[in-house]
């Protein structure tokens, strides 16, 4: 199946630090990675409305970063492409005028896109809505609690703190959405269930946006995309990309948590993975919950587990921590600030090996570290602390240890071990490069749950959507 002219399926994964590419082909044995590619997009911006708290990005570097992955697989491959599946973080908003979002023109593999009237992309991690402002705003019917970087709170408020802003558009999706609408030249952004969720204000029972709820209190509701089921169709490409087909078929935009989850979660009952993509992000555990289940009907806002629509009508538990290898990242930033102050320039790559070994010489550390640097969306009040601080476990090793366990007993506390066991969980998968990296915290990892685990299951939003279509 994976000859040289079998036909293959993109996949593609717009992160907030990088793009990435994969061509996937059938095979015997499951799905085969031919190709793949991986750019940085570089693209952090400054918010002038949202001040220090605002997290936007660059949409035209993205697009950059996608052209230039695209540009780099082989051409006869790509020539090859039947499916597009494309994936991208939930949560976030971009926004654009329609039949002005792009522009299309030649590049050096065949016709490309360049974004036109397009906004900034307001990520997940935007801040700029803070409790008071979210409290002020009609409670969603819907079993996800709002919370600050979802899609309609950062539309109430533009709303409310910057309403010109809105009128300069007319369409809005997630940064995955709107590559979609323009490979297909949809009239109308068409969004998956997945991601509607994400936004807040959308009823995954009845699968439909909270319209009069919204309407009441003055909210733009032509900004919100159609829905559609994940795995489903939303297009077809206009012209020809890379050299890809002109008609090659495009599915509808999906998250990319499930989309890492699909292509690595081979049965029911694995408690998903743990997953610490990279130094620069948080962790999640995820359990699939059985066939059947429906999320309760209004959210507990003290619950750290939310229920995340995944295929087939179906349900992700996930744990979502805010706090994961961007713990350790500024655990090392702060290491190599320091080290500056007192005359020195150590490289960061050298400190993270550094530590990890120190780590690994002290097998316990009773000092506690509760990590939380970054708040939880549970308990956005509740910080980071250290306790049971002792003069004899002060030593870079201890410390970091300490630093490690906290990471997962963190993430153990927000769905334990006990729920795992009533779900029937038999096993873990971990991954993600964090884990990969770092022996410490695989070390932790199998002290604190009392599974087996296993590591090495490569988690691939970009595959994961391939695999999808």
């Amino acid at each position: 199946a994976s000859g040289p002219d079998s036909v293959c399926v993109l996949g593609i994964d717009l992160g907030t630090t990088s793009v990435k590419a994969a061509l996937v082909v059938g095979a015997e044995r499951g799905h085969v990675v031919v190709e793949s590619c991986c750019r940085e997009t570089r693209a952090q911006a400054s918010s002038v409305e949202a001040g220090p708290q605002g997290m936007e990005q660059d949409s035209r570097r993205i697009i950059r970063a996608l052209n230039e992955c695209l540009a780099a697989l082989p051409q006869q491959q790509l020539q090859r492409v039947s499916h597009i599946g494309i994936s991208g973080q939930m949560h976030g908003i971009v926004f654009w005028k329609t039949d002005q979002g792009c522009k299309w023109t030649e590049g050096g593999t065949g016709p490309i896109f360049e974004p036109g009237d397009v906004s900034h992309l307001i990520t997940w991690q935007d801040g700029r809505c803070s409790p008071a402002f979210l409290s002020s705003l009609p409670l969603p019917q819907s079993h996800i609690s709002l919370a600050t970087g979802f899609g309609c709170a950062t539309v109430y408020w533009y709303l409310k703190k910057s309403p010109d802003f809105l009128k300069s558009y007319d369409a809005a999706g997630t940064i995955h959405d709107y590559v979609v609408a323009m490979l297909c030249d949809l009239k109308k952004p068409l969004m998956s269930v997945q991601n509607a969720a994400s936004w807040g204000y959308f009823n995954s029972r009845n699968r439909s946006w909270n319209t009069d709820i919204l309407k009441e209190s003055g909210f733009p509701v032509h900004l919100l995309p159609e829905v559609g089921d994940p795995g489903s169709i939303a297009g077809s490409t206009v012209c020809e990309w890379h050299g890809i087909p002109k008609g090659t078929k495009v599915g509808i935009a999906l998250a990319d948590f499930q989309c890492s989850v699909y292509s690595c979660l081979t049965e029911r009952t694995d408690a998903g993975m743990i997953i610490l993509v990279s130094y620069l992000t948080s962790a999640q555990l995820t359990i699939s919950m059985p066939l059947g289940f429906q999320p309760p009907e209004t959210p507990d806002p003290s619950s750290a587990v939310t229920y995340f629509p995944y295929f087939d009508g179906g349900y992700l538990a996930v744990a979502a921590s805010l706090n994961g290898g961007n713990v350790l990242a500024a655990f090392v930033d702060m290491v190599a600030r320091w080290t500056e102050e007192l005359g020195f320039q150590v490289q960061e790559s050298d400190i993270y090996a550094k530590i990890i070994k120190a780590a690994l010489a002290q097998n316990d550390s009773n000092l506690s570290v509760h990590p939380t640097i970054f708040g939880e969306r549970h308990i956005p009040e509740q910080l980071a602390s250290v306790t049971s601080i002792a003069a004899s476990e002060l030593s870079l090793g201890h410390v970091t240890r300490a630093v490690c366990r906290g990471i997962i007993e963190n993430l153990c506390s927000m769905l334990p071990v006990q729920r795992l066991m009533e779900t029937g969980v038999r096993r873990i998968l971990g991954s993600g490069s964090a884990l990969a990296r770092n022996e410490v915290l695989r070390q932790e990892v199998e002290r604190i749950f009392p599974f087996p685990v296993v590591y090495g299951k490569d988690v691939d939003a970009a595959v994961g959507a391939a695999m999808v279509m």
